[in-house]
């Protein structure tokens, strides 16, 4: 069997999920095979193994770091939020339902054996797995059958690392809150520090790692700088959803839908010289758009109302009159087409009409579309006739079906009038024979040339997963997560 080691933070967005990509990455450099594992993970930003199951993309994105395939035993159970109180679960990749937070909570013991199972599957495949754990582990009123924190660490006999944020203040006071919350057997568990995400000289904080050596007893292993680079981030309080774009030649606008889902899709199109991806939700930003994304939803209908009642729909629509290229994925394809009909109330029972320029009809239906997929464009007019004959591949998770009566986009389906297109494909833009078409495109339009060559989306990712080892390497003690490894708990 593997063994394993834990990485829990102090809250979410603490950083856990780079740290995990990050020690992967060090672990295949140095000739282990490796895997990543989160029992439990709530996104919205999600992915399609090889045989059609459905992960978070944070587990997807530290197999890659791991130079591995992702697995559905990687993230037996994920939850999507649909509204603020319920979440579609998925369990072990396949639908169960969606329920509320108080539904699930009280059936949530159903799936340990599940979990259980799939963890020790993995185990036995890899010589090291590397488990993540969700928010805080010391959300007192949730301990009650946790499965994602102290709960996984007991089940996989694993020793832990605690992850502090200095960048959003009380490092000091996450940490030791933290180990003061925490069961006097489970404090044990815990066997080294980090703190994540400092900014600045390193040396001012050389008082406060003796502090926190002295105060917590634990073993402290290092200060993680502030580190740049460009690695997939799931999480809603993801800095990319940000705006704090600088200056470019040519801009492309995603709409930041309520519920938006996998914006990582757009990620490809920042690597390129001379254009920024921003996330919009104000209407007016989309005056000065060279291109408008709609991108994927949890709740296509709620978050079409949003689009009607903020302004954004009318905005989207005298943009695409002006001829600015607009292209839905996902949800936002079946928000660009006619009516949109939920009769097995998947979201809200509920029916509305779409921004109606494609000819699209979309009935949301009980079985969920869940598969990777590959194929050719055949756009034969308009702005994205540069696509015409480009290959993609990507991946599809929709419960809807789309009915199209206008202009097939894809050899696999999706639709186009004009300057305007969508389609279902998750991840169809890491082509580069697909965005390097489209950024010359927008390039042209504004007349110019682009300058660059093609990316390569696989090699990119690669040195960035580099970058982020070589900081860890640098300013965490290695040898000393190893031999946390080798003794265990």
């Amino acid at each position: 069997m593997g063994k394993p080691i834990m990485i829990q933070g102090t809250m979410s967005n603490a950083g856990k999920s780079l740290i995990t990509a990050g020690l992967l990455r060090i672990f295949k450099q140095d000739g282990y095979s490796c895997a990543p594992f989160k029992s439990q993970n709530m996104a919205l930003n999600s992915y399609i193994t090889e045989d059609g199951c459905e992960i978070g993309r944070a587990q997807a994105m530290q197999a890659e770091a791991a130079g591995v395939e992702p697995s559905v035993l990687m993230n037996p159970i994920l939850l999507k939020p649909v509204t603020d109180s319920g979440s579609q679960v998925i369990a072990f990749g396949k639908v169960v339902g969606n329920m509320s937070a108080a539904e699930y909570f009280r059936r949530k013991s159903e799936f340990i054996p599940g979990i259980v199972s799939a963890y020790k599957r993995l185990s036995s495949q890899y010589d090291i797995v590397v488990i993540e754990g969700a928010g805080s582990p010391v959300e007192l009123n949730l301990k009650n059958g946790d499965i994602v924190n102290m709960g996984m660490a007991k089940i996989a006999e694993s020793p832990v690392i605690l992850v502090g944020d200095i960048d959003r203040g009380g490092v000091f006071a996450q940490l030791f809150g933290t180990l003061d919350l925490l069961e006097n057997d489970e404090r044990d568990m815990v066997k080294g520090l980090i703190v994540n995400k400092f900014r600045g000289d390193k040396n001012l904080f050389e008082s406060g790692a003796e502090i926190l050596r002295k105060r917590s007893g634990k073993p402290f292993l290092g200060v993680m700088p502030y580190v740049k680079c460009d690695i997939e981030d799931e999480d809603s309080l993801s800095e990319k959803l940000d705006k704090n774009y600088a200056p470019s030649a040519v801009k492309i606008a995603v709409i930041r839908l309520p519920r938006i889902s996998n914006f990582t899709d757009f990620d490809v199109f920042a690597q390129y010289n001379g254009v920024s991806v921003e996330y919009m939700t104000d209407h007016r930003e989309l005056e000065t758009a060279d291109m408008i994304i709609i991108p994927g939803t949890k709740n296509t209908i709620a978050d079409m109302k949003w689009l009607r009642e903020s302004g954004m729909e009318a905005a989207i629509k005298r943009s695409a009159s002006r001829n600015v290229p607009v292209f839905g994925i996902c949800g936002g394809y079946q928000m660009l087409g006619g009516e949109i009909s939920d009769p097995y109330n998947m979201e809200s029972g509920e029916k509305i009409r779409g921004m109606e320029l494609l000819k699209t009809e979309t009935i949301f239906d009980s079985k969920k579309t869940q598969i990777r997929t590959s194929g050719k464009f055949v756009v034969s007019g308009g702005i994205f006739s540069c696509l015409n004959g480009a290959h993609f591949e990507g991946y599809e998770i929709h419960m809807g079906i789309t009915k199209n009566e206008g202009k097939f986009l894809l050899d696999r389906g999706g639709s186009y009038e004009g300057n305007v297109c969508g389609c279902y494909v998750h991840g169809i833009f890491d082509s580069p024979e697909v965005s390097e078409r489209i950024i010359r495109k927008l390039f042209s339009l504004k007349g110019t040339d682009y300058q660059g060559g093609i990316t390569d989306r696989k090699a990119y990712k690669d040195s960035q997963f580099d970058i982020l080892a070589d900081e860890i390497r640098k300013n965490i003690d290695i040898e000393k997560i190893y031999r946390i490894i080798e003794e265990g708990i």
